[in-house]
């Protein structure tokens, strides 16, 4: 199982850079045929994850869905605060602590923000990545 962790810079005033990466990988992934779940603490970051994905571009369309809605088995990336309902190949994890399902996943992404209490949540998480020997990595990019 392959588990990467991103860097995230400083918010910005009117910006979410992590947010903003969530879409990219979710864009990228999608790309490649992979089927993603995103894990939200709760239902007002999902809701803001989905908001963001559908004001993108046109060209730059992501299909996806709230937890809960869309098609029967969900679209190719399913955004949501409780555990998933289908199979999916990678987790975007944007929870702390690391959700207990997390390991049913081939490939999870996590991310290091840089405020001090997040950057500390996410160094609790990759210890646990440790502990369940998923050797977390970090981005090249």
């Amino acid at each position: 199982m392959a588990t990467t962790f991103y860097h995230i810079p400083d918010m910005q005033a009117d910006d979410n850079p992590l947010l903003s990466k969530v879409c990219q990988l979710c864009g990228e992934l999608y790309q490649q045929g992979q089927r993603v779940f995103v894990a939200t603490n709760d239902v007002k970051t999902a809701e803001q994850l989905d908001e963001l994905m559908w004001k993108l571009p046109s060209e730059q369309f992501i299909p996806h869905n709230l937890q809960g809605e869309g098609p029967h088995y969900g679209a190719p990336i399913e955004i949501g605060h409780q555990p998933p309902q289908t199979r999916r190949q990678v987790l975007i994890n944007l929870c702390h602590p690391l959700p207990q399902f997390a390991v049913k996943f081939t490939q999870i992404i996590d991310f290091i923000p840089n405020e001090p209490e997040q950057k500390q949540q996410a160094r609790e998480r990759f210890h646990h990545y440790r502990q369940l020997n998923l050797a977390p990595q970090m981005a090249t990019e």
